[in-house]
């Protein structure tokens, strides 16, 4: 068991014993209260008349005579008490009704509540009916067991009462605090289990083992550790899908340096052996510098945009401007390879962001388009605004040979390659698009068009 579960059931037990203590003594006291209390005298008529009677019966007939009255009376029993204390029938008598009953007898203008009357046997009785005394009806030797049962104590002190009396205070507290025992217990293992279970996947994670661990309780609902537990398996998947895309971007990165380095030392290894080819092993050797130098540019650029380094400013960009720009640098660039860019729409919105970033990320998507259309082919850059819903719609057309649709989503991923991508470019155009949309709130997704070619769409928000 750890810390935390002895906190929680030590928590737990001593609410519930402070409330069970509460409960219980407000209990004992009550009780304690109520047998303190003093049985009152019967001073009702009828308790008179019977009291009158076995006075008369005393007086006149004597104590056998009072006995065997007492012993055949049918509703009212009266008690009958000589100077040492002693009941005519045995019974146990309250001392605090025998000295109600004597303090009674001294007091005048009350009725003949209470008679003390001299008996044949030389000694004086003290007559007197306890409220609520009932008879019972029975004979000989069971008397006295019955008015033990009945409330009357063994010892001799205690008022008759209820048929059967509650065995004390102590009995139910001692239930209350088992049962508080076991509860707290419950409760304890209860809420300590999920966080132990956490702290175990937590020192795994810390290990390397990022598998999920809360997998089963994904149907549970109505439980916050249960969703905490989810929180951590959502956790752990993002940061296998980041080690993972680290470590192909890594490979990935190994695999496009190698290319032009090894073709930077089979340049020198050329000029080295054929002085004559300098010139040309020169050209090669500056063709791959640069080559390298895009592609570590693009990866720092990629990198700061991952990281969140690069945040957009808060820079009115007017679109409309900055398509047009797009637009002719493009034809002019396409034009050298007998393609040709076609602008459709007008952009008459501003959008809040960093204008070089932005033109960076749709100039990528429009260079790509371009390369992959065929010869003589036609790229389309559509905008097209949307007052309602305060966006701009870019989207950039070709009529090339598309990407497969399992492909459509992966072509967003750094370095990713088409079974038809030509050796020019390193695969990070379209990577570096989508996180630069992204900063600006936008979102972009390609699709392939009906009849052949890609379709790729660029949602921004716009300024208001």
């Amino acid at each position: 068991m750890g810390r935390l579960f002895w906190k929680f059931f030590l928590s737990i037990l001593l609410a519930q014993l402070a409330a069970t203590v509460g409960i219980g003594g407000a209990i004992w006291l009550k009780s304690r209260n109520q047998q303190n209390s003093p049985v009152s005298l019967d001073t009702s008529p009828p308790a008179e008349i019977a009291i009158n009677a076995a006075a008369a019966t005393l007086e006149f007939g004597g104590v056998k005579a009072l006995t065997r009255m007492l012993e055949n009376m049918e509703r009212h029993r009266v008690y009958a008490v000589d100077e040492q204390g002693h009941e005519l029938l045995g019974r146990s008598v309250n001392q605090r009704t025998l000295q109600e009953s004597r303090t009674r007898l001294k007091e005048e203008g009350r009725r003949r509540a209470v008679r003390q009357v001299a008996g044949d046997d030389g000694k004086r009785y003290l007559l007197f009916l306890p409220s609520g005394e009932r008879q019972r009806g029975l004979e000989g030797d069971n008397r006295q067991l019955l008015a033990n049962l009945g409330g009357g104590e063994m010892g001799g002190d205690r008022p008759w009462g209820p048929r059967f009396q509650p065995l004390g205070p102590w009995v139910p507290i001692a239930a209350a605090t088992l049962a508080s025992l076991l509860f707290a217990v419950l409760l304890a293992w209860y809420f300590s289990r999920p966080i132990r279970a956490l702290r175990q996947a937590f020192d795994a994670a810390a290990n390397g083992d990022l598998a999920p661990r809360f997998a089963k309780d994904s149907n549970k609902v109505g439980n916050e550790l249960n969703d905490l537990g989810r929180d951590f398996d959502r956790m752990t998947a993002r940061l296998r899908s980041l080690i993972d895309g680290q470590t192909r971007l890594l490979h990935d990165v190994s695999h496009e340096l190698r290319s032009p380095l090894a073709r930077l030392q089979a340049a020198i290894g050329l000029a080295h052996q054929q002085p004559e080819k300098w010139s040309a092993s020169m050209e090669r050797i500056e063709r791959e510098s640069v080559r390298m130098d895009k592609l570590v540019g693009e990866l720092l650029t990629l990198a700061r945009l991952e990281a969140g380094a690069i945040k957009a400013s808060q820079e009115e960009i007017s679109m409309a401007d900055l398509l047009d720009q797009i637009a002719d640098d493009a034809r002019y660039e396409a034009a050298s390879q007998q393609r040709d860019v076609v602008q459709e729409g007008e952009a008459d919105v501003q959008v809040i962001g960093q204008a070089d970033l932005l033109g960076r990320a749709i100039e990528n998507v429009v260079r790509n388009a371009i390369k992959h259309s065929p010869e003589g082919g036609e790229v389309q850059l559509q905008a097209r605004s949307l007052p309602e819903s305060s966006q701009l719609i870019i989207r950039v057309l070709d009529r090339g040979p598309g990407v497969s649709p399992a492909d459509l989503d992966t072509i967003f991923q750094p370095f990713f390659r088409s079974s038809n991508a030509s050796t020019e470019g390193h695969g990070l155009g379209l990577a570096i698009a989508q996180h630069v949309i992204e900063a600006h709130g936008g979102s972009i997704k390609a699709s392939n068009r009906a009849g052949g070619g890609l379709c790729v769409e660029m949602i921004l928000p716009v300024k208001r």
